[in-house]
């Protein structure tokens, strides 16, 4: 090993020292100490109503974190953003592993727009096509399965009735 090559090598040893200090392994990520969780039914023209399990992220906090770092969600399982008030929604997979559908979804719980199968850790912006209150983040492949579309509507009222 050469001079110039040992304090670099001993530095990025140091980094990763104090990464696994700071308790930040996401090998095994427990999104249920950060999100509340929950029942959503989407009901389509053709599957009649889909159960999934869901974590909420309201607050500006979870949703800046989503799925980022989890390595595997379980089939009919995913996340539900929440925002008080109808806007164009921008998403990107940035530190996300796993492939997504991701759901744009108006006020009224009708499905706005779809983007299928996005592409993990991409720093790509995935925008609604209008303002939306809702975002579904989905395994990918969930939507084209149950026939997710513009036809179908989130059953939103335990979402709704909170204070």
């Amino acid at each position: 090993m050469t001079i110039r090559t040992q304090p670099i090598l001993s530095m990025l040893f140091v980094l990763l020292l104090c990464a696994r200090a700071n308790g930040q392994d996401y090998s095994e990520v427990d999104l249920d100490d950060a999100f509340a969780r929950d029942v959503l039914v989407v009901s389509t023209a053709d599957q009649g109503c889909i159960r999934f399990n869901i974590h909420i992220a309201v607050t500006r906090e979870q949703q800046m974190r989503g799925l980022m770092f989890v390595r595997h969600m379980p089939e009919m399982s995913g996340m539900i953003f929440v925002y008080a008030q109808p806007d164009q929604r921008s998403m990107w997979m940035k530190n996300t592993y796993i492939p997504l559908d991701i759901l744009f979804v108006k006020s009224d719980g009708e499905i706005s727009s779809v983007a299928e199968n996005t592409e993990p850790l991409s720093l790509k912006s995935i925008s609604s096509k209008e303002p939306v209150t809702y975002v579904l983040e989905l395994n990918a492949g969930t939507a084209k399965r149950f026939g997710l579309t513009q036809n179908a509507k989130l059953i939103l009222d335990r979402l709704t009735d909170e204070p």
